[in-house]
């Protein structure tokens, strides 16, 4: 008894005619009969009555269909189950990340995943978060870490690590340097912005907060990394924006570096690990490994 006549036992059964089933399995239907008829003589009894129209079943063949189901449902966890194991053994995992990422804890999660899964190939990616996203939408990356404006992208699963909101960096001897308690977008907008370009979450969080206030800001500048936009915002060529916690994080680590809280906006800032809900074995377990050092790290 072989897989293969069962699967030709069911199509029949379903579609109840030979040249029906013989279409839906892609073989000829001679093909298809010749292999039930094996079937039949292996069993010891009709499973179809062929003297109508329609291949009927038979007392024995109503008898061995679900039987007949569930083996090759049987079958296919067995070749699930094997494809799980071999897809964290060998395979390969593109990973996204942001322009200019410097986040130590996705790091880690890549490295802890490739110490577990060494036959496992990474590709990594850097673009603006929007391309990156599109890339899991479209199945040309398998995961990102990414930043976002407001919420998770609809349709894809998401595991949020920071969501804050934005900060203004200037040097210490700006107008702005001494304001403890933040500035305003419409009092931040009257200065020239160094920003990071379009397409990456904190770029869209001040776009869209700008439009919701009817502001219209003067990007002076852009450029792809964080530490950039601020270095540039030090040197006073304009208001720097970026996340607080990234400000926060410069200014600490800079003596010519002054954030200031950017207040009004409604819309946070999200750093989040975006990929499909539906997931291959390589892809869950990159994550799970996100989850753990993200939940170790400060970020």
């Amino acid at each position: 008894m072989e897989l293969r006549q069962l699967e030709y036992f069911v199509a029949v059964a379903e579609e109840a005619n030979f040249t029906r089933a013989a279409e839906r399995v892609h073989i000829s239907q001679s093909g298809v009969s010749a292999q039930v008829r094996a079937l039949e003589n292996e069993l010891g009894a009709e499973l179809f009555d062929r003297s109508g129209r329609s291949a009927t079943l038979t007392p024995a063949g109503k008898a061995a269909l679900p039987h007949a189901r569930a083996a090759l449902s049987a079958a296919d966890d067995l070749r699930e189950a094997v494809d799980e194991v071999n897809g964290l053994v060998r395979g390969r995992l593109t990973a996204g990340m942001i322009k200019g990422c410097e986040v130590k804890p996705w790091f880690a999660a890549l490295a802890g995943f490739h110490r577990e899964h060494p036959g496992i190939d990474i590709e990594l990616r850097e673009d603006n978060s929007d391309v990156l996203i599109a890339e899991i939408r479209a199945g040309s990356s398998d995961v990102a870490l990414v930043g976002i404006a407001g919420e998770p992208p609809a349709g894809l699963a998401a595991e949020v690590i920071i969501s804050e909101g934005l900060a203004a960096i200037v040097d210490p001897t700006h107008p702005l340097a001494g304001r403890k308690a933040g500035i305003r977008l419409a009092e931040l907008v009257t200065y020239p912005v160094v920003a990071l370009p379009k397409g990456t979450g904190i770029r869209s969080v001040l776009d869209q907060a700008c439009a919701q206030a009817g502001l219209a800001p003067r990007i002076a500048l852009e450029a792809s990394a964080p530490t950039a936009v601020a270095d540039l915002g030090a040197r006073g060529l304009g208001v720097a924006v970026l996340s607080r916690s990234m400000a926060d994080g410069l200014a600490g680590a800079k003596d010519n570096v002054a954030a200031i809280p950017i207040t009004g906006i409604d819309v946070p800032a999200l750093l989040a690990v975006v990929w499909r809900p539906q997931c291959s074995p390589a892809v869950a377990a990159f994550v799970a490994h996100c989850r753990e050092a993200f939940s170790l790290s400060d970020i």
